[in-house]
């Protein structure tokens, strides 16, 4: 309970700021100072929501984690497929790269992601046992 009365006051005091910004006749809050407000609050809340689950649910929890990831690649590829018929301009270069590499680095996660899920997987497996050898009678 400790970690998490931590977080939320760690956010209070990180998002405080920007609140009192917004107010009228004030200058707005800079939207980069903004965005690394909430990446950092994403960062602690992930931080925190990993670390608790228990060990029974990292299975289901990594299913999860392909499925999005699939959804991602989704994306990447209309980001690479973006205007296919029309002039390369800088920015669609940079947004075709960009795409390119969303793609690269989604694929390298959802097959990070089955292997992590078959290794454990395997663990809730039964072992073969060798059949007990009958102890042998003398007679």
């Amino acid at each position: 309970m400790l970690k998490h009365s931590a977080v939320l006051i760690g956010a209070s005091l990180l998002l405080s700021p920007l609140a009192h910004a917004s107010g009228a006749g004030e200058a707005a809050a800079d939207p980069l100072i903004f965005r690394l407000a909430i990446f950092v609050l994403a960062v602690f809340v992930g931080y925190y929501v990993v670390w608790s689950v228990t060990p029974a649910l990292h299975t289901p929890l990594m299913a999860v984690t392909n499925a999005i990831s699939s959804v991602i690649i989704v994306g990447a590829l209309v980001a690479a497929a973006a205007g296919a018929d029309a002039e390369l301009t800088p920015e669609l270069i940079a947004s075709k790269s960009f795409g390119g590499v969303a793609v690269l680095l989604a694929a390298v996660n959802i097959f990070g992601g089955f292997l992590v899920t078959s290794r454990m997987l395997a663990m809730y497996k039964k072992k073969d046992r060798a059949p007990a050898k009958s102890p042998s009678v003398k007679s």
